[in-house]
């Protein structure tokens, strides 16, 4: 009997706790950055395909056809945490990744169709992407820990190794080929 009511103090501390986390600031920013990113994510999913379209190599092409199904992954994690959290999958404008995405367009307005030059620029581009969804996940994963929400912080911590991935993809390519050739054309 005294295993039970220990468990029950146990509970009662966890649940708690976890009341005292849901009603804090730091959990509404948390919850608020998830909307941010989720708002990145979404809008990232619709344009990789335009900069599929616009890759010259089709190395980098096929890249971006992965990042889109790696991305549209990302979108169900970040959902599947808000219900975790019990709260409503919704996006809030991410100034940043809106900010970047334009930058891409703005690579492929500035640069001529077929060339590696378009090619490096729109690596350029994905990895300033890359590089602000692994500090953005990064953080969230330090955050939830922070929270006592190790569950939520293995899922961002699956997408934060993902987004660290598809860095060193875009990496290898530039390496391997597309710099190189942009800097001859």
């Amino acid at each position: 009997m005294a295993t039970t009511k220990t468990a029950a103090k146990a509970t009662g501390k966890a649940a708690s706790k976890k009341e005292k986390i849901e009603d804090t600031e730091f959990h509404e920013f948390f919850v608020d950055e998830l909307k941010d990113i989720y708002w990145a994510e979404k809008h990232l999913a619709k344009a990789l395909p335009k900069l599929q379209k616009a890759s010259t190599s089709p190395e980098l092409a096929s890249a971006f056809e992965k990042h889109t199904a790696e991305t549209e992954q990302h979108i169900t994690t970040l959902e599947r945490v808000f219900d975790m959290l019990e709260e409503k999958a919704t996006a809030k404008k991410c100034d940043a990744m809106a900010g970047l995405l334009e930058e891409a367009d703005s690579i492929i307005s500035d640069t001529d169709k077929g060339t590696m030059i378009r090619d490096a620029g729109l690596i350029l581009a994905a990895q300033k992407v890359e590089h602000y969804e692994i500090a953005t996940y990064g953080t969230l994963r330090v955050f939830a820990q922070n929270m006592g929400r190790d569950d939520i912080a293995d899922l961002l911590t699956q997408t934060l190794e993902n987004e660290k991935a598809t860095d060193v993809a875009l990496t290898e390519i530039a390496v391997g080929a597309v710099n190189a050739e942009a800097v001859s054309e």
